[in-house]
């Protein structure tokens, strides 16, 4: 079973602050098998973690958080940037021609850009996986409904920190039953529904911490759009 991070995000997310290097020593020193960069709406520092990865030890797996009209979704394994603004259907059609795996993260978080605020639970059934534990809760209500949602639909379940730190990298994991060490492999056993999840709630301050820094960080972007 290899121990593989499939939400985080670099400095290169709006909301993020550390750089590919910081993220990929924190994979390092607690472990992990495998790791997906998974910014908003950018591809960049995913490509280069996997470029980076195995001098660490480790498996980098390509990917980013997509924002659909519809809310986040995990496109894993592309080799390219998926844009924002399409359609929730659009989205995963544009994950799987490039044979992505399309990971729906905390869907019932509806203030995090969840899509269940705009879809239905049929809909939600299209995703080829469901994050059921996402370290960044609040009561934990939300992953239990995307747990009963995923175990009621028979759909593979994945745990994510969605670290916007390098510190909380390793949060929340999947343990994947893959044939291989490589990124395809891991993504086949996803796809199989070889997977059980593992996770810990991120740490209260640190929330508020990741809270307040991106809200700095968007604040910045924006000054820069009218500058």
């Amino acid at each position: 079973m290899l121990s593989v991070e499939l939400h985080t995000h670099s400095s290169l997310s709006y909301d993020g602050r550390d750089p590919v290097e910081l993220i990929l020593e924190q994979a390092e020193a607690v472990g992990l098998d495998a790791i997906a960069v998974t910014d908003h709406d950018e591809i960049d520092a995913s490509l280069e973690a996997v470029e980076r990865a195995p001098d660490y030890g480790l498996v980098g797996i390509p990917g980013m958080e997509i924002s659909s009209k519809a809310g986040h979704v995990l496109g894993l394994g592309l080799e390219e940037a998926v844009p924002p603004g399409l359609s929730f259907e659009s989205t995963l059609e544009a994950i799987r021609e490039q044979d992505g795996l399309a990971v729906i993260p905390h869907p019932f978080q509806e203030s995090r850009h969840g899509v269940m605020a705009r879809i239905s639970r049929e809909e939600l059934a299209e995703g080829d996986a469901i994050e059921v534990y996402n370290s960044r809760l609040f009561t934990g209500r939300a992953n239990r409904q995307a747990e009963r949602y995923a175990r009621s639909r028979d759909l593979p379940m994945t745990a994510g920190s969605d670290a916007h730190i390098s510190e909380m990298v390793g949060q929340a994991i999947t343990r994947v039953d893959a044939d291989e060490r490589t990124a395809d492999a891991i993504l086949e056993a996803i796809a199989d529904g070889r997977t059980t999840v593992e996770g810990k709630r991120t740490p209260w301050r640190i929330s508020v911490q990741q809270f307040a820094g991106g809200v700095t960080r968007r604040l910045g972007h924006v000054f820069k759009l009218f500058r």
